[in-house]
């Protein structure tokens, strides 16, 4: 069998007044979605549980089969798997976002898409300026095992290096918020919590004198753009043990996305990765190159898996309109050469869901079921027609807990 899995992240939404009340996939052209939603099954399932964060870290997991109550131990540690970095029992990684933060309100979690340049530049400076320092602003110990690793653009971690003497001083207690769930609201309320949160709270405040006079910023601010004001730090965990896809379903698989979350996590599956040029983890990303790195691939593995991370960015930023253009070049560049791909072939299955539901009114990830749709060798098609959440919601195929979805979309007796 050959299996594709297409992730159009946070693409569920809620119908807008904007839209007629549609939501984007309603308002959207998405035929090739559609013709797999005619084709095959459409249905629902929950990827966010209700005591977990409504992020992408957890629902990925449960999207690919990962009951996160075994097996989630953090955000960060996932994204520090994309970049090879192996932590030890008491070491740590914690995600940090340079952001925009003006009178207490988070006014971009991207800091204007900052590109990778200058935040390796800015986070260099951060450690040599408060970890490396003569007089930190934390606890010299601490500081000493402690690092700014650079990532892609804002998304950069914090890496602590400990030893039996020396454990992390965050624990699965510390609690945090993502700041893409703060766009345009206070910070007050959601600095960091719990253990070890001290050492956080002080670094995040520590960084905003370094970060000031930083010559990049001050580049950027005499050219309009928003500076990088503040280190932002949550999601922090320890080493995740997942067993990989060869060791549960004997399938060998592979992971296309520009998201070093989505890199972790097939990291941890056993999955290598493609780097598709111009792909960038935003809405001017390269959807025909990955439409077609995927295509490439199904010659070589038994699962493909392509994720656009496109469709979320347009929620965070409130732009139902980006968000329906982004989809409509999913479905053109990415799901409809796979489906023309895969759809005569009688021992080939495709599936299209997006993680969580990402609102464009309120700019957030959400608890709340995602529409699916699946197709293929063995798949019963039901009465649906289109892809989109309200058709889902009428067909009675709901998956429960999600990570149980993953399973009947692998083996061979598919029942919806």
């Amino acid at each position: 069998m050959k299996y594709v899995i297409i992730i159009p992240d946070g693409c569920a939404d809620e119908p807008l007044d904007s839209l007629q009340g549609k939501t984007p996939l309603q308002a959207a052209k998405l035929p090739a979605m559609d013709a797999i939603a005619a084709a095959g099954c459409v249905g629902v399932t929950d990827n966010t549980p209700a005591d977990f964060p409504a992020g992408s870290e957890v629902a990925n997991l449960c999207l690919l089969g990962y009951d996160p109550n075994e097996f989630f131990t953090g955000r960060a540690p996932l994204e520090a798997a994309a970049t090879g970095i192996q932590l030890g029992p008491y070491d740590c990684a914690v995600r940090c976002n340079l952001v925009t933060v003006e009178d207490q309100i988070m006014i971009d979690f991207t800091a204007d898409h900052i590109s990778t340049e200058d935040s390796t530049a800015m986070l260099g400076e951060l450690n040599a300026q408060l970890l490396r320092c003569d007089d930190p602003p934390i606890d010299p110990e601490v500081a000493s095992r402690l690092e700014f690793v650079p990532g892609v653009s804002y998304r950069n971690l914090l890496i602590y290096r400990g030893d039996e003497a020396h454990p992390s001083p965050f624990t699965p207690t510390t609690r945090s918020s993502a700041p893409h769930d703060l766009t345009d609201l206070t910070v007050a309320e959601d600095f960091p919590r719990g253990p070890g949160s001290d050492i956080l709270v002080a670094l995040m405040s520590a960084s905003e004198e370094v970060l000031a006079a930083h010559p990049i910023n001050v580049a950027r601010q005499k050219a309009g753009k928003k500076t990088a004001t503040h280190v932002w730090l949550w999601g922090s965990g320890g080493a995740p043990g997942l067993p990989t896809f060869d060791e549960r379903y004997g399938l060998k698989g592979v992971m296309i996305t520009a998201v070093d979350l989505l890199r972790g996590i097939g990291a941890l599956a056993g999955w290598p990765r493609i780097e598709v040029e111009g792909a960038t983890g935003y809405l001017d990303t390269n959807y025909a190159g990955k439409g077609e790195a995927a295509i490439k691939a199904l010659a070589e593995y038994d699962i493909v898996c392509v994720h656009v991370e496109a469709p979320d960015e347009a929620s965070h930023e409130g732009r139902a309109d980006a968000k329906i253009e982004a989809l409509e070049q999913i479905d053109r560049h990415v799901v409809g050469p796979l489906w023309d791909a895969v759809k005569n072939d009688s021992s080939a299955r495709i599936l299209v869901l997006p993680d969580h539901p990402t609102f464009c009114r309120t700019k957030k990830h959400t608890h709340g079921p995602v529409p699916l749709t699946i197709a293929g060798a063995g798949i019963p098609a039901d009465s649906a027609s289109t892809y989109d959440e309200i058709s889902a919601a009428q067909t009675g195929l709901v998956f429960d807990p999600g990570w149980t979805m993953m399973d009947r979309f692998i083996y061979p007796d598919f029942q919806a």
